[in-house]
């Protein structure tokens, strides 16, 4: 394809496909030849992960134009991390098209420990970065100590501390689906939590049409679990509404099942950006869980983007230390509080000077 000087040689497409048709977790795109413009799309989700030597010797700049949701484990950014990665290697420049961070400036979480390293966890960096794609692109670089022709093209107008949008522009931008469960601004801002769910036997909502805005089981009464959460730590319940639901998922976890569950509303008047914790307020729903059902079975311990030995919930949270609090009757929401303010402190050091906005 010509566009005068600029030549358009190939395209890649991360998880979900180029289109962002594909559903889940290990469901691959394989490549292919565009249609209309006839050439190739390499899938970055699909016989490889990270682009090869043949892919790269494809183009001398690369545009990355990807729409993250602001959560450590949404894999487009470890596809930006091995892009950068193998772009330094290979002298290939980079320009990076900014976009809006949905969950806004919060940081939450805690940053990914040496060695949980993973295709849902690139690198060092919290859940809930607070970062832009641009900006974490800056971050890599500087992580890794790159030399490399990168440039960021900065948003015009971004106001990530005004609301009601925190980040997202609302009424300004519609929303579209960067990924097929990706289905909402509440699902970005529930998102750094409920991924967590990703790593439990309870339903995180895939196969209904509110995927990662709920959660539920069919043999969980959640309502005394809301109440044991609120008498446990209730500062971690505010910010957003918490409404006991019912659902049955067509597919995934639990389908075909009537699950009792509990839905989060970021998105009416009574949301506070700066008070809503989704991180804290999944950790303590499976703390709440585990007291109220000691003995039920929270940990899925089947593959997770393509890790076999490791637990999906160890490799989502970076480390076993959520698990192990969790599991542990003396733990308090003091103790993880702790670990948690710390990181956090720590990340938005680390990242203050990297910001564009």
């Amino acid at each position: 394809m010509d566009l005068g000087e600029l030549n358009v040689t190939a395209a890649f497409g991360p998880q979900h496909g180029m289109r962002g048709d594909k559903q889940d977790n290990m469901v691959e795109t394989e490549d292919a030849l565009d249609p209309r413009h006839g050439i190739p799309v390499f899938s970055l989700y699909g016989k490889v992960r990270y682009p090869t030597d043949a892919m790269l010797d494809r183009f001398d700049v690369l545009l990355i134009d990807l729409q993250d949701i602001g959560t450590r484990i949404y894999t487009y950014v470890t596809t930006l991390a091995y892009l950068i990665d193998a772009c330094a290697a290979a002298g290939k420049a980079i320009r990076v098209l900014d976009r809006p961070n949905p969950a806004g400036r919060p940081i939450e979480g805690s940053i990914l420990e040496p060695g949980w390293e993973s295709f849902v966890g690139a690198g060092p960096l919290i859940m809930r970065h607070g970062l832009t794609f641009g900006e974490l692109a800056r971050w890599f670089v500087e992580y890794h100590g790159h030399d490399i022709d990168l440039d960021v093209v900065a948003m015009d107008g971004y106001r990530p501390e005004s609301g009601p949008g925190f980040g997202w522009p609302v009424m300004e931008l519609p929303w579209i689906n960067p990924s097929p469960n990706a289905a909402s601004l509440n699902m970005a801002r529930c998102f750094p939590g409920t991924v967590l769910l990703e790593g439990t036997t309870l339903s995180e909502g895939r196969g209904t049409t509110v995927s990662l805005e709920v959660i539920g089981a069919p043999d969980i009464d959640f309502e005394p679990v809301l109440e044991h959460m609120r008498a446990e730590c209730a500062e971690w319940t505010e910010g957003a509404l918490i409404r006991p639901c019912w659902f049955e998922p067509t597919f995934h976890k639990h389908a075909g099942r009537l699950c009792s569950g509990l839905q989060i509303h970021t998105d009416h008047h009574g949301y506070r950006h700066d008070r809503f914790k989704p991180y804290r307020l999944i950790a303590l729903l499976l703390k709440a869980v585990r007291s109220k059902y000691p003995d039920y079975p929270i940990w899925r311990d089947f593959p997770y983007e393509y890790e076999t030995e490791r637990l999906a919930i160890d490799l989502l949270s970076g480390g076993s230390f959520l698990r192990e609090w969790v599991d542990d009757p003396e733990a308090r929401p003091g103790d993880l509080e702790q670990r948690l303010c710390a990181d956090e402190a720590q990340w938005a050091e680390s990242t203050a000077g990297l910001r564009l906005y």
